[in-house]
């Protein structure tokens, strides 16, 4: 009986320590398999949600490689994403677009500056305080620029009021004529004059069979609303709730937005002329879910807005953006956009992802030069050339991110560089350089933000703290990040702490404990400095803002897997330029656009 008893409290301890380790080894555990966003040109996004705790919280590596025999790549690990609820856009509280449950995260992240139209394998390694890494592997693809079918059927457009059948001979007499009879793969070539508008757009075409409406080549073919610029109302062009269509080559002016696509999926606006409106591109509805994968590229979208502005002007204009954009799966690219109030702008949904703005040259906004406002995960912003904006890049909010704004040059705010209002969580702050009048860095709210990283950012200003930070920050990562042109006896303010010394922040700050000083004239191959009058107009294309070999932000930054591989020194240097680097192509690729404004 004895012995039986023994027996039995051996087996009770030894299914308790069985039970204790199964526990143990399960604290963290993926909740299914990791999940690829849709990819674009150049990044690739993706996402896994894993059950943790704060206290042992998961960490996830992610390594890419071309497909096939290269060694892999380390890129930046996932981002571990704090829950909701998010402050909305208008104050109210925001729930996530994921349904994470309780006592999991998400993790998301994304890798930048891949080949277009190339195939890639993605690791992703998930490691807990205790128990077996987790491995997953994942096949994934970069698109491809849309290129029209070789065997497309070649319709002809004059201006008119109806008829034709569209042959050379008998050409399609206006748009409304020609959209009546547009099919999947009707290439529609609008040949030399103006066309009235507005026009309805309402036949779809087909992956791999666009309707393609292209200027023909025998002049500038003219879409003109004809409203008055003090009555900008309407679009000139409304493809609202339509797929596969694509404008080419065309001049398309007055009306409150050149070309619309709300509910709208797989359109391409490329090397087109929008002009005398309130918004170029305008998709911002998308109640169905079927928004995305738009295409928007070198492009000039020029609008009417004044710059700079007054402040009455401020509060009194109307609301007016060159891209507004929201959905998944975009890319505007090579565009040149100027005189809005925010130059290309992203906008709540349920769920905005996986969309890139990259190589646009961005100028005289009164607002922002660009609005990642809404995002959730994995929305892009790099390679951007921002002059003469009120603020540069906005985050206002955020809901978990990662949203990145990478090797971006702006130069000439009035304001803001990150515009992190509204209680932002997950902005991802590398590697860009900032020129402005006053303080090289400034953020004036009353919201606390949260989770945002900076790194080896370039911050140059003329007088005032290095750093003027109003909110309060919860577990926020900034570090060797560089600053020139402060003044004063603060150096530094940090969540209501002032710092006087660059040496009181190395010591005592919870952030930039690695921070990098130098002098203004010392920074830049061309001896380019922080604009002087914040009110003079730059030519951007003029402002060159390479690295001297000898400057201080040489080999100053921190090495970062997936954004600063390849880097030529002892460390990656500061701001958006490694010494010899040639400047990225901003603004429309190809010959034959021309600005009015520059």
């Amino acid at each position: 009986m004895i012995l039986q008893r023994i027996a039995f409290v051996m087996l009770g301890c030894a299914f308790l320590t069985l039970l204790c380790r199964s526990s143990a080894e399960s604290s963290t555990i993926p909740l299914g398999e990791p999940v690829l966003d849709p990819s674009t040109l150049r990044c690739l996004g993706v996402y896994w949600i894993v059950r943790d705790d704060d206290d042992h919280p998961a960490t996830v590596d992610l390594e890419y490689r071309k497909e096939g025999t290269e060694p892999w790549k380390r890129g930046a690990p996932l981002f571990r994403v704090r829950g909701g609820p998010y402050k909305g856009e208008g104050g109210e509280p925001k729930q996530p677009a994921l349904d994470v449950p309780k006592g999991a995260h998400l993790f998301a992240g994304s890798i930048l500056l891949l080949d277009p139209d190339t195939a890639y394998d993605l690791r992703l390694t998930l490691r807990g305080p205790d128990g077996d890494p987790v491995q997953k592997l994942l096949k994934a693809h970069t698109i491809a620029e849309p290129v029209a079918p070789a065997n497309m059927i070649e319709r002809h457009v004059i201006p008119g009021n109806g008829g034709g059948s569209g042959t050379r001979d008998d050409p399609f007499r206006g748009l409304k004529a020609a959209n009546a009879a547009a099919r999947p793969g009707d290439r529609m070539l609008l040949h030399a004059g103006v066309y009235d508008a507005p026009v309805d757009i309402t036949r779809s075409g087909e992956p791999g069979r666009p309707i393609l409406w292209q200027g023909a080549g025998d002049g500038e073919a003219i879409i003109d609303a004809k409203k008055p610029h003090d009555h900008l109302t309407g679009h000139a062009l409304n493809a609202r709730g339509v797929h596969d269509v694509w404008f080419e080559g065309l001049s398309v002016c007055n009306a409150y937005s050149a070309i619309c696509g709300h509910e709208s999926s797989r359109i391409v606006v490329r090397r087109c002329h929008l002009y005398g409106v309130l918004s170029g591109v305008f998709a911002t509805k998308d109640d169905t879910g079927h928004l995305g994968s738009f295409f928007i590229s070198d492009n000039v979208i020029e609008g009417i807005m004044p710059w700079p502005c007054t402040d009455k002007q401020w509060h009194d204009l109307p609301e007016a953006r060159g891209i507004w954009i929201t959905g998944r799966g975009h890319v505007a690219c090579y565009n040149r956009i100027s005189h809005f109030k925010d130059g290309m702008d992203l906008d709540d949904c349920n769920g905005c992802v996986a969309n890139d703005f990259h190589n646009n040259d961005v100028s005289e906004m009164f607002d922002d030069g660009s609005e990642m406002d809404g995002s959730d995960r994995n929305t892009r912003n790099f390679l951007n050339r921002y002059t003469n904006v009120l603020c540069g890049i906005s985050f206002q909010p955020v809901y978990g991110g990662p949203v990145y704004a990478f090797r971006n040059v702006i130069y000439n705010i009035r304001n803001e560089p990150f515009k992190l209002h509204n209680s932002p969580t997950g902005a991802v702050m590398v590697h860009n350089t900032i020129l402005r009048s006053g303080n090289p860095l400034k953020l004036s709210t009353s919201d606390t933000i949260y989770d945002c990283y900076s790194r080896n950012n370039l911050f140059v200003g003329t007088s005032g703290r290095a750093y003027d930070c109003s909110p309060l920050s919860v577990d926020c990562n900034f570090d060797y990040d560089g600053f020139a042109g402060y003044s004063g006896d603060i150096f530094f303010k940090w969540n209501n702490v002032k710092y006087h010394t660059p040496e009181d922040v190395r010591r005592s700050c919870p952030i930039e404990r690695h921070i990098v000083v130098m002098g203004p004239g010392e920074i830049f191959a061309a001896g380019t400095k922080a604009p002087p009058d914040e009110l003079t107009v730059y030519d951007g294309s003029k402002i060159d803002v390479r690295l001297k070999p000898d400057s201080p932000a040489v080999d100053a930054g921190e090495i970062l897997p997936g954004f600063n591989d390849g880097f030529r020194g002892k460390a990656p240097d500061l701001g958006a330029f490694e010494v010899g680097d040639e400047i990225p192509w901003y603004g429309p690729r190809l010959e034959g656009l021309k600005s009015s404004t520059r």
